[in-house]
């Protein structure tokens, strides 16, 4: 009788619990899975190079592939090379922006730098005399630029420190400077230390050129790695509250207005083609990163050095578009429903 009980105990237990167990993972996101078969088809593509014209970034290693989605609960799914780091380079544009939009304002941004896309190279000196330092775009060099130079601080060393300091709570780690790549950088900036002086020229630039080209140089070197870029990708994607330190970063707000300047002008001359293939928010940077915002959901990121001819990582697009199809997250790809 005591066994006859006990099994109809179990039974019972069964009947009320694998319908549940059954529900949750018809729920679960197939995350895991999402990056291995992305991994496995793409690990081996030989497509792009290194980006050269930082002498730096040609040394790196072409083989490093890594593949991160932290979700806005905290979760961490990855593969690949985690442990290689490489210099942050033009993402740190959307955390410098997030920064300057959380200290002065939407407002602010727009008025003294700009949101629209310029239509133009993401170092075009023509950018900037065609609108005489106007409508340039913090995700492009000149707005970069201008950007840094309204990050409060008294100096260039405090401002800096607020950079990294922005960084690392995105990050929800401490980050390190690459050293080689910015000694490499600040060698041969003189481009950008022209735009600076030009935008200053026109009353676009609001701190010393210089010290701003120096500063902006340094945020470029910022080493990660793929699970770095995704924790801080997935920070914009909570509305501003990192989901691994549960830190308040910036605001909701704050998050809104930086990914839908990063929708419009985060892949350099492809920004539009992003869009209209993966439609989430992204931004890439010539060290092989690109990340992208999943609004409510998670953060992607990708590290793989080889680039197109327009400078965005060939591995990196490949692996977030196919990630995005597979999870069915393209916000812009709607199941009508029937009557």
């Amino acid at each position: 009788m005591k066994t006859k009980n006990q099994f109809n105990i179990i039974f019972f237990i069964l009947i009320i619990l694998v319908p549940l167990f059954e529900a949750k993972a018809q729920k679960e996101p197939g995350y895991q899975a999402a990056i291995d078969h992305a991994y496995t088809k793409y690990k081996d593509l030989k497509e792009g190079k290194n980006a050269d014209y930082i002498k730096e970034l040609a040394t790196v290693d072409s083989n490093i592939y890594g593949i991160a989605i932290v979700t806005v609960d905290g979760k961490v799914y990855t593969k690949g090379n985690l442990d290689e780091r490489v210099s942050i380079q033009s993402i740190s544009k959307v955390f410098t922006l997030a920064r300057v939009i959380e200290e002065s304002g939407p407002r602010a941004l727009a008025e003294k730098i700009g949101v629209d896309a310029t239509g133009l190279r993401f170092n075009s000196i023509v950018a900037i005399e065609l609108q005489k330092g106007k409508e340039i775009n913090p995700l492009v060099n000149p707005g970069a630029i201008a950007a840094v130079s309204m990050v409060k601080g008294n100096d260039s060393v405090a401002k800096w420190k607020n950079i990294l300091d922005t960084h690392n709570a995105f990050a929800g780690t401490k980050l390190k400077l690459n050293m080689p790549v910015y000694i490499s950088e600040a060698g041969d900036n003189l481009r950008n230390q022209a735009i600076a002086h030009l935008l200053y020229a026109y009353g676009r630039l609001y701190f010393d050129p210089v010290q701003s080209t120096d500063v902006y140089t340094k945020q470029c070197a910022i080493n990660v790695n793929a699970k770095d870029l995704a924790v801080m990708a997935s920070t914009l994607a909570n509305g501003g509250i990192n989901p691994v330190t549960g830190e308040k970063v910036v605001s909701p707000e704050t998050c809104a207005f930086t990914m839908g300047i990063m929708s419009t002008a985060g892949l350099y001359d492809d920004s539009g083609q992003w869009l209209y293939a993966v439609g989430l928010p992204g931004k890439s940077g010539v060290g092989g990163g690109i990340i992208a915002v999943c609004p409510g959901k998670f953060g992607i990121a990708v590290i793989s050095p080889p680039l197109n001819e327009v400078g965005n990582s060939v591995k990196a697009q490949k692996t977030i578009f196919d990630i995005v199809k597979e999870l069915d997250v393209n916000p812009y790809h709607v199941t009508p429903k029937k009557k």
